[in-house]
C-alpha cells in the first residue's frame, strides 16, 4: 500500500502565523500561539495518536538565544559551511544565511519540521538546505560551524549529542550551544559565551523568562 502523502507546507500555513520570536526580531517564523490545538491537528492529519509534539511550532529558548548570539558576531558564520542540528524550525539555520553563511544546512529528523525551516527561509529571503537524515547515527561530516539550540532535554538524545560534538571538534568545527541548562545539560563541559533573558511561552516553559547562555565547546 502506499504511503499516504501530506501537503506539510499548506498544513503549516494554515495552522501558524508568521511571528517573530522576541529576542530575535529581525526573523519571521511560521509559529503556533498554542500548543494543544497545533498538537491535535497533526495527529488529525497524520490519522495516528500519540505522535511527538510539533517541537517545530514554537521558537524555543536555546534557539532564540544561538541566534541572536550569530546575528550579533556575524563574523562567526560569515562565509563558512554551517550545520543546524535538531534545525526545529529553521532560525538558527536562518540567523546564520543572514549573518552571511556561504552553506547552511538544516538538519532534523522531522520531516514537518523541514517543511517549516524551508517556508520560514523563504519568509526571510535567504537560502538553507534540509536533510531528513540521521546524523547523528553516524560520523560527522566536516562542516566549519555547528549548531545546536535545546537538544538536552533527554538523556539519551544528550549522549548522542555530546558524542557527535566531540567528532566534530576533532574536524575543527566551531560549536556553538544555545541551552538554557535542561536537565541533561553537562554543565562542564562548554564555555559560557554570552546570556540573555529569553521570552517564552508559560504554557511550554516554567516561567515566561527563561535565563539561557550560549556556549562554546572546547
Amino acid at each position: 500500500m502506499t504511503a499516504p502523502t501530506h501537503d506539510w507546507p499548506a498544513f503549516i500555513r494554515d495552522n501558524t502565523k508568521l511571528i517573530a520570536p522576541p529576542l530575535v526580531p529581525e526573523i519571521r517564523l511560521h509559529l503556533a500561539e498554542e500548543s494543544l490545538p497545533i498538537w491535535h491537528k497533526t495527529e488529525e492529519e497524520l490519522g495516528e495518536m500519540n505522535v511527538p509534539p510539533p517541537y517545530w511550532a514554537f521558537a524555543w529558548a536555546g534557539g532564540q538565544a544561538v541566534s541572536r548570539y550569530i546575528l550579533d558576531n556575524p563574523a562567526l558564520v560569515a562565509g563558512k559551511r554551517v550545520l543546524d542540528l535538531g534545525a526545529g524550525a529553521g532560525l538558527a539555520a536562518i540567523a546564520a544565511a543572514k549573518a552571511g553563511a556561504v552553506d547552511v544546512l538544516a538538519t532534523d529528523i522531522d520531516t514537518i519540521s523541514l517543511a517549516a525551516a524551508t517556508l520560514n527561509a523563504e519568509a526571510n529571503a535567504v537560502v538553507i538546505a534540509t536533510t531528513a537524515d540521521d546524523l547523528l547515527a553516524a560520523p560527522p561530516r566536516p562542516f566549519d560551524v555547528v549548531v545546536v539550540g535545546d537538544l538536552f532535554y533527554e538523556r539519551a538524545l544528550a549522549g548522542s549529542v555530546i558524542a557527535f560534538i566531540d567528532g566534530a571538534l576533532k574536524l575543527g568545527a566551531l560549536i556553538l550551544i544555545g541551552d538554557p541548562q535542561r536537565s541533561y545539560f553537562p554543565r562542564d563541559r562548554f564555555e559560557k559565551l554570552a546570556e540573555y533573558r529569553v521570552p517564552v511561552t508559560r504554557e511550554l516553559e516554567d516561567s515566561e523568562i527563561k535565563l539561557t547562555a550560549v556556549w562554546k565547546a572546547t
